[in-house]
């Protein structure tokens, strides 16, 4: 390999630099909790929504998005996705809501070819 360019300095330069400041941002925000007493009641009730939205938004691209497009509403991974979380809701049971929302994906995806 030879030297860097000075094209490539300058983009592992902002890579290091947005790296450093990625640390600092989420550094700031753990700082910040051991060090405030009590939050106000606003923030406590904003951070309840807080799971649910990072659970959104890991699970609703792997639903609706396929090969980089919007796949719409009627596609496999919908299907067993809306299944696995009935059964996650009426069982509470980890173990199920994946065994049957991956069986769902499997069958529907063998059957529609």
């Amino acid at each position: 390999m030879g030297a860097l360019g000075p094209g490539d300095r300058l983009v592992w330069t902002v890579v290091a630099l947005l790296a450093l400041g990625t640390y600092a941002l989420r550094l700031s925000f753990i700082q910040l909790y051991g060090t405030v007493e009590a939050f106000p009641p606003w923030v406590e009730r904003a951070l309840a929504y807080v799971p649910a939205a990072v659970m959104a938004a890991l699970v609703f691209p792997a639903l609706f998005a396929l090969d980089g497009t919007v796949a719409g509403l009627v596609n496999a991974r919908v299907l067993a996705g809306g299944l696995a979380a009935v059964v996650a809701w009426r069982t509470r049971s980890m173990l199920l809501t994946i065994v049957v929302g991956m069986g769902v994906l499997w069958l529907v995806t063998a059957l529609s070819g």
